[in-house]
C-alpha cells in the first residue's frame, strides 16, 4: 500500500487516481499506523511552506513521517512535498522536516512571471535514473511554484530546469525522491514516473 499524506494541503484526489491508473494501491491517510504499514509514501502538496509545517505538527505525523524516511521506506515528495524535506525556507522563515540539507528560496527574476507555471522542461544529472526510466531527457511537466529548493550537496540533484536560472527539479538520495512538478497533472510523461514508483515501492 502506498499512504497518500492528507495534511490539508494537497490536490489529494488528483495524486491517487494518478497512482490508480498505473497500478498502485493507495491509501489517502493521516494516521500514524497506516504511515507505519505502507510500503511507500507520498508526500503532496500546495500552498504556503509555514501553514504545511504546522498541519503536519497538528496532526502528530511530523516524527512518524521522519522515522519512516529513517527507516528506509520509500518517499516520494510533490511540489511542496518536495521542499517539506529541506532545513528551512524563505517562505515565512520556517524550520521543515531538515531530512535533507539545503534551504527553499524564492525567485528573484526580471521579466519573468513568478509564481513559475505552465510547461518546462528537464534535464537529467543523475544517472541513478529508475524514477525516471522511459522518460526522454528534455521531457516537459507542469509546474506551479514561486519557492525552489537548493541542496547543500550537489549530489542528490536528480534534474534541472531552467527559469531565469537553472533550479533543481528533482532530487534523489537512497530512498527518497522529490519532485517539484506535478506528475499528477504532467499527461502520459507524468504518469510514467508515477508508474516507476510504483514498481520501486513493489522491488
Amino acid at each position: 500500500m502506498i499512504a497518500v499524506i492528507d495534511y490539508g494541503m494537497g490536490n489529494l484526489r488528483s495524486v491517487s487516481k494518478a497512482l490508480e491508473r498505473v497500478g498502485g494501491e493507495v491509501k489517502i491517510t493521516s494516521s500514524v499506523e497506516d504511515i507505519e504499514k505502507a510500503e511507500a509514501i507520498i508526500l503532496p502538496g500546495v500552498g504556503a511552506f509555514y501553514q504545511a509545517m504546522e498541519n503536519l505538527k497538528s496532526r502528530g505525523i511530523v516524527v512518524p513521517l521522519c522515522q519512516a524516511i529513517d527507516s528506509g521506506k520509500l518517499f516520494l515528495g510533490i511540489c511542496l512535498g518536495l521542499q517539506l524535506l529541506f532545513e528551512e525556507s524563505e517562505e515565512g522563515n520556517c524550520k521543515g522536516l531538515n531530512v535533507l540539507p539545503g534551504k527553499v528560496k524564492k525567485f528573484q527574476i526580471e521579466d519573468l512571471k513568478v509564481p513559475h507555471m505552465g510547461w518546462n522542461g528537464v534535464r537529467f544529472k543523475d544517472s541513478q535514473l529508475s524514477l525516471l526510466e522511459g522518460i526522454p531527457e528534455g521531457s516537459y511537466f507542469y509546474f506551479a511554484h514561486s519557492y525552489y529548493v537548493e541542496p547543500t550537496d550537489e549530489e542528490v540533484i536528480l534534474t534541472m530546469t531552467e527559469y531565469g536560472i537553472p533550479f533543481t527539479s528533482a532530487v534523489r538520495k537512497d530512498n527518497i525522491f522529490g519532485v517539484q512538478f506535478h506528475p499528477e497533472k504532467s499527461g502520459e510523461k507524468g504518469l510514467r514516473l508515477l508508474e516507476n514508483f510504483v514498481r520501486i515501492s513493489k522491488e
